[in-house]
């Protein structure tokens, strides 16, 4: 049987309720090893194929962590395993003046994914409810009217986005929503490689060392966000991050599982478009 059958399942959240962050391990690979786990992804391709060839359904992966928690490394990677014709990343860093003049949902839902097609979003809409959060001077920004900024604005914005999720689903976007849960002393570890290597630098973000700083406020806003957003149609999965490998087999085992429940299958062609067939191999074979 797939290593990727089920992997998911034992990290996958759709009741928030009681939900606590710490029971979590960044650390865990569910007894596997990376070179054994790391064949098996073939999957993947053929999953999207069935997606892309019915031209119905879509699904929306949103991937959400500290910084060096592997956020690009899984898009490039899923990417990697799919028909680039039906998949495609956008990512979202801090908000231009014109995303700023609208509701904090507008920027995103302009990117997302067509029927047939795979959206995955480096950073999204939760953004909101993180970052903002964490630093409350960042909704002084945003112009809402004075008295819409109140106590219970955070609450609100839990509801906006479950009412977004369950109208997105209920109109044949899958979304999955994946937590990449690094440790702190593995990001800091790999804050320094990146120093270390001259070729990594580049990648380097001064912001990152700062935000360490406030690690404890992210992992609560982290903890509230998927107990007041967790729900069946659009499940957070929690993915432990410490080892990069387990992290990528443990995203893709959650994306195969999603689109085999839908059952989709590449249908016959119907007899119009046979004879068409037909008539193309005839002059092919004459030619």
């Amino acid at each position: 049987m797939s290593k990727l059958n089920g992997l998911s399942s034992r990290y996958r959240v759709d009741e928030g309720d009681g939900f606590r962050l710490g029971v979590w391990d960044p650390a865990d690979t569910n007894g596997l090893s990376d070179d054994a786990a790391m064949q098996d992804l073939a999957r993947l391709s053929e999953v999207q194929e069935a997606l892309y060839a019915q031209n119905c359904w879509s699904m929306l992966l949103i991937l959400q962590g500290m910084d060096t928690a592997g956020k690009g490394g899984a898009a490039r990677y899923v990417m990697s395993r799919m028909d680039p014709r039906g998949c495609y990343v956008a990512g979202f860093g801090r908000p231009s003046a014109e995303e700023l003049g609208h509701d904090f949902l507008w920027r995103t839902g302009r990117h997302l994914p067509e029927r047939g097609r795979i959206g995955i979003f480096n950073r999204s809409y939760y953004e909101e409810v993180l970052v903002v959060r964490v630093h409350s001077g960042v909704l002084g920004s945003q112009q809402l009217p004075p008295e819409l900024v109140t106590r219970t604005i955070w609450e609100e914005r839990f509801e906006d986005i479950n009412a977004f999720e369950r109208h997105l689903t209920r109109n044949g976007t899958l979304v999955l929503k994946f937590f990449l849960n690094i440790s702190k002393e593995e990001q800091k570890s790999r804050l320094l490689s990146r120093l270390d290597d001259p070729r990594k630098r580049w990648r380097f973000d001064p912001t990152s060392v700062a935000e360490r700083q406030r690690w404890d406020d992210y992992m609560t806003a982290y903890e509230e966000v998927i107990r007041a957003t967790a729900t069946p149609h659009a499940p957070w999965y929690v993915i432990p991050a410490d080892n990069r490998w387990f992290a990528l087999l443990a995203v893709a085992s959650a994306v195969v599982d999603a689109m085999e429940k839908l059952g989709l299958t590449i249908s016959e062609v119907g007899p119009e478009l046979q004879e068409q067939l037909l008539s193309a191999r005839i002059m092919l074979e004459n030619d």
